[in-house]
């Protein structure tokens, strides 16, 4: 069945599979356990018992997400040894170390406290509890640290030489781990967890808002999440721009695909909005752009020379479709929830927040928009990188195990089967753990006794106090 397929197609395909159900939960959790930390800091300082209850409800669903998240990026480093041993051979003594790190410095760190974040609070005390919540939040933003500097150093190597066996030797740990493009993926990324959680809070909120279910902790979960969108999505374009030109500086070819360019615009290059890109025919059919736009984003000039992919020989090309597409489905869902965060920002100066049911519904609908962005975001930059899996030292093609098409293709299949039943079900139990947000201990508001304690209804009558 799997013998007219390339054994290196189907093993980057399963490796694709896999990684983007696994980059789902270590996001979500990576922005989670930061909120989870907020909001026991604001218990400690406000004594407001509704922090407590918001709390209570997410660290079940992070303990969920967190437990997925292991679990698929386990089967991911078996993929080192049975798909892409030649690459683990090559690349090992520089990448293992940084993996081992990630072990020792990051997922013990959460391990060792997560337990105590879960159970102990009535057990250690206030003091004691908060400090393993952010132990764990900054856990998992060391584990993205290491995991990143790995991706990263894959992108701009640096810092190594080759040894006798033609494999990566280290010779500047530094240098490799603070690689040229690290900084910007780092950043980029972190943001990107943070609005992905942003607005999977801010969706059950709005979903809690509509059916009436505990609209002060629905209202306070849906206004933080809110504000969240509204401050950091205009950041996250700038660090997404800044790290597109460092991209152009050390990975132009990406950047041609990324834009479209089969051609070089020696006096200004367009922005092209859709084409279809015929990479056969070295052109993008259908093109519709705006004139040297591409070069003021990219060169801050109208004019400025870019070099097309009619410098490069084809068979040093990304697929340019595929990053082309997902360049763009990144983009618009980035601008969207932009648009989310500032027509939040106009309901809250109107005092409309928690009565205006089209932003309610447009947030639940954007719920799991950070998860669309960040794959998009994934494809385009691994894809991007082909045909290399070391930038410019390591071809894909010479990385793969001496392994044939139909083994690769039997664990593919496997794969998505046990995948979709195992993770399928694990998410489809934290969907019903969001949608069973229990009711608010106090009477419901637009009572009398309500209205004196500072809770101020919304014009639908179902405003909640403020986050």
């Amino acid at each position: 069945m799997f013998d007219a397929l390339n054994a290196e197609v189907l093993a980057r395909f399963q490796f694709a599979f896999t990684v983007s159900f696994h980059i789902i939960f270590p996001v979500f959790s990576i922005g989670l356990a930061s909120y989870l930390a907020v909001l026991e800091g604001l218990w400690l300082w406000k004594k407001d018992t509704v922090y407590l209850e918001l709390f209570n409800f997410w660290k079940t669903i992070f303990a969920v997400a967190f437990a997925m998240g292991v679990v698929s990026g386990i089967v991911m480093s078996y993929q080192f040894g049975t798909n892409w041993s030649a690459f683990s051979d090559k690349a090992g003594p520089v990448i293992g170390p940084l993996m081992g790190y990630e072990v020792l410095t990051a997922f013990f760190l959460e391990a060792g406290f997560l337990g105590v974040m879960l159970f102990g609070l009535r057990r250690v005390g206030e003091g004691l509890h908060f400090f393993a919540t952010l132990m764990v939040a900054a856990g998992t933003l060391i584990s993205a640290t290491w995991i990143l500097a790995v991706n990263s150093w894959m992108q701009t190597p640096t810092g190594f030489a080759f040894n006798d066996a033609g494999q990566f030797v280290p010779v500047d740990w530094w240098q490799i781990i603070f690689n040229p493009s690290f900084p910007y993926r780092l950043v980029h990324m972190v943001i990107a967890a943070y609005l992905t959680t942003a607005f999977v809070v801010g969706g059950v909120g709005a979903w809690h808002l509509l059916r009436g279910t505990a609209p002060r902790r629905s209202g306070r979960m849906f206004s933080m999440a809110m504000w969240m969108a509204a401050i950091v999505a205009p950041i996250q374009i700038a660090a997404g721009d800044l790290h597109g030109l460092n991209t152009l500086e050390h990975q132009p070819v990406k950047i041609m695909a990324m834009e479209g360019h089969f051609d070089s615009h020696p006096e200004g290059a367009p922005l092209y909005l859709f084409g279809l890109p015929n990479q056969r025919e070295q052109r993008l059919d259908y093109a519709i752009g705006i004139p040297k736009v591409s070069s003021l984003i990219l060169k801050h000039d109208l004019n400025a020379p870019l070099a097309g992919l009619d410098t490069v020989p084809r068979d040093r090309q990304p697929p340019v479709a595929i990053v082309f597409w997902s360049f763009r489905v990144m983009l618009l869902v980035g601008f969207l929830m932009l648009g989310v965060g500032l027509w939040s920002l106009w309901n809250r100066y109107r005092g409309t927040l928690y009565g205006n049911s089209a932003l309610h519904r447009v947030a639940v609908l954007m719920s799991p928009a950070g998860f669309v962005a960040v794959i998009a975001g994934w494809v385009t930059t691994e894809v991007g990188r082909q045909p290399f899996t070391v930038y410019g030292h390591m071809l894909t093609a010479d990385s793969l195990s001496p392994i044939g098409a139909p083994a690769v293709g039997a664990s593919l299949v496997a794969f998505i089967i046990v995948y979709f039943l195992v993770f399928g079900a694990g998410t489809f139990y934290m969907l019903r753990l969001m949608a069973r947000l229990p009711h608010d201990p106090t009477p419901e508001l637009g009572e009398g006794p309500i209205r004196t304690s500072g809770v101020t209804p919304g014009p639908a009558g179902n405003a909640p106090q403020g986050g």
